[in-house]
């Protein structure tokens, strides 16, 4: 009996068959539609109760389906919640759905059952207008609170030239302005105590500290922080709108803006699930290559996340010369698919084109200059008296709170758990490389580095059998749906001409389905839902990002410390403001 089927046994004995139905995907993550009268009940159970549990709430997110062409086999015509839930004992996904109905649904809310759900609900609300029974605080997080509609709602335009003229009279501008007034009792904040007036403080949206274009409101009691409201959608572009209106080709680009430092790596988060959907199976040439260059990205980002966060605890030269190493990443990039920081270079079924010659010595003289300069690096950063004052003992979480707000990637393992994707549940090959799992104890801001530091090395392992182990074959699949697809025979039968002619220019038509793809990026965990409906375009477009719970859990791992701390501890996250807010 396989796991799939343990879970299915467990759950009727438990709950019986009129509760839960069990529906097949593409990706074969188990999946149930349920009573939502039960909801709660199951995932209670899910979550505490059941002998192997799933105590992570990884995604929620809804999908409307009035317009779904294939959605009559569905208990759902309107609306569908879904929930994706995590176990690291059984190293399962498990996802739940119900059906929904109305034009505006209400639901029960989850927060009682994962704090996490919270900023999920919010976004489930802003996007679609589903109302959270019990929810403490809905209100819109992406989308500005003066906004009219709700985007992902498929009645909703999708560009701006359907929306008709902006205009910005002087009244808007009042209202906007009042609306982004903080109101503490709002939030349940108090201006005082029995002993203190609390000041509120504006850290942001235009502050170096944060990063980008972030706000974050601090309730203080003089240099002690009592909570914090983070405030998000400043770099929302509505990417998962924009991936219902491309074609499966035409949006690739559109994912390398996501987390704008991974590169190829968001990508390949993409094209995991549509080759799911496609049924493809890409060479083990592909394979390499696309492991090669995610690795590459991987450091690059870290550079990135070293350098700025030195920087915010005062050391101005380390950001020079990691940035200076980022560069020598970005030469091997270019040499290989023409681009730099957003090459959008991988394709349906493959990558754009074969490795050009002499990249092998690219990559050669790099791992033989980079790991000297980590060495340095370590040295000049993390044996520094003042950067450990700043971070050991700052920011701490436990390896339960960091599982309960939903936190992957190097700040999962900083708390103790060796647990890297591409080693429990590998994809593109990565079974095949050696490779450690850095990870370190105490979950705080130090902790955090030390990992990251550590997996750059790990990163110049894997690219070291890649450059020695690079397979021979081709550098893209045969399969009729990868796109653009090869011109080999276009010219010699007309059925590869038809073929070739309208995969380029409507694009591929993806058989009906949906699938989910879950990577090791460069900051946590980052998965793209995708639904076909037998289109040229998915029919729904969700991207998880690792951002957003880490960003979420902000105001509980900040409480007690200074202003000064608060940097730290941001700067520790390593977080990208459009890999928040898409």
């Amino acid at each position: 009996m396989n796991a799939t089927q343990k879970l299915v046994e467990e759950l009727t004995l438990k709950f019986g068959d009129s509760v839960l139905t069990q529906q097949q995907t593409a990706d074969e993550v188990t999946t149930f539609w349920v009573d939502d009268k039960q909801l709660l009940v199951i995932l209670a159970y899910l979550k505490d109760l059941s002998p192997q549990p799933f105590p992570m709430l990884y995604d929620l997110f809804a999908i409307d389906e009035r317009s779904r062409a294939d959605h009559k086999t569905y208990p759902s015509k309107e609306f569908t919640i879904v929930y994706h839930l995590f176990s690291f004992v059984r190293n399962e996904f498990v996802r739940l759905k119900i059906a929904t109905k109305g034009e505006f649904p209400t639901v029960a809310t989850l927060t009682r059952l994962w704090p996490s759900a919270a900023w999920y609900e919010r976004e489930v609300y802003d996007m679609f207008g589903i109302h959270f029974e019990g929810h403490p605080h809905l209100q819109r997080i992406l989308m500005p609170l003066t906004w009219q509609g709700h985007p992902l709602r498929k009645e909703h335009p999708a560009r701006a030239t359907e929306m008709g003229p902006f205009k910005l009279w002087d009244e808007k501008v009042d209202i906007e302005q009042g609306m982004l007034q903080f109101k503490p009792e709002q939030w349940g904040m108090q201006r005082q105590s029995d002993d203190t007036d609390f000041m509120f403080l504006n850290i942001g949206p235009q502050h170096p500290g944060t990063h980008g274009v972030l706000r974050i409101i601090l309730q203080l009691d003089g240099e002690d922080i009592v909570d914090a409201v983070p405030d998000i959608g400043f770099h929302h572009r509505g990417a998962e709108k924009m991936g219902e209106r491309q074609s499966w080709h035409t949006y690739i680009p559109y994912t390398d803006r996501i987390d704008y430092l991974g590169g190829v790596m968001n990508n390949l988060a993409y094209l995991l699930a549509v080759e799911k959907l496609a049924g493809i199976d890409v060479p083990e040439r592909a394979k390499v290559i696309r492991v090669m260059m995610c690795e590459l990205f991987r450091i690059a980002s870290h550079l990135v996340w070293y350098g700025t966060f030195a920087q915010d605890l005062g050391q101005l030269s380390p950001v020079f010369y990691m940035f200076t190493d980022r560069e020598k990443i970005f030469d091997i990039v270019e040499a290989v698919s023409g681009g730099r920081m957003h090459p959008n270079w991988f394709r349906i079924g493959g990558v754009a084109q074969d490795l050009p010659q002499g990249w092998d010595a690219l990559v050669t003289d790099f791992l033989n200059y980079f790991p000297k300069r980590l060495k340095e690096y370590h040295n000049m950063v993390m044996r520094n008296s003042i950067f450990k004052a700043r971070t050991i003992g700052i920011g701490i979480y436990t390896l339960e709170e960091a599982i309960e707000w939903g936190v992957t990637g190097p700040g999962l393992r900083a708390c103790g758990l060796e647990w890297d994707m591409r080693k429990k549940q590998p994809y593109s090959g990565y079974e095949a490389f050696e490779f450690d799992v850095p990870i370190a104890h105490n979950g705080d801001c130090y902790d955090r580095a030390v990992v990251r530091e550590l997996e750059m090395y790990q990163s110049l392992r894997i690219i070291q059998q890649c450059l020695k182990h690079m397979p021979e074959g081709s550098y893209k699949a045969t399969h009729p749906l990868t796109t653009p697809p090869l011109k080999n025979y276009t010219m010699q039968d007309i059925e590869t001409l038809i073929n070739h002619f309208l995969n380029v220019s409507w694009g591929p038509v993806i058989p009906a389905g949906e699938a989910m793809s879950c990577i090791e990026a460069t900051k946590g965990w980052n998965s793209y839902y995708m639904v076909s409906d037998g289109n040229t375009s998915p029919y729904r477009s969700r991207i998880r990002t690792p951002s957003f719970p880490h960003m979420q859990m902000l105001p509980y791992i900040s409480k007690g410390y200074t202003v000064a701390d608060l940097l730290s501890i941001l700067g520790s996250m390593d977080y990208v403001l459009a890999d928040i807010d898409r």
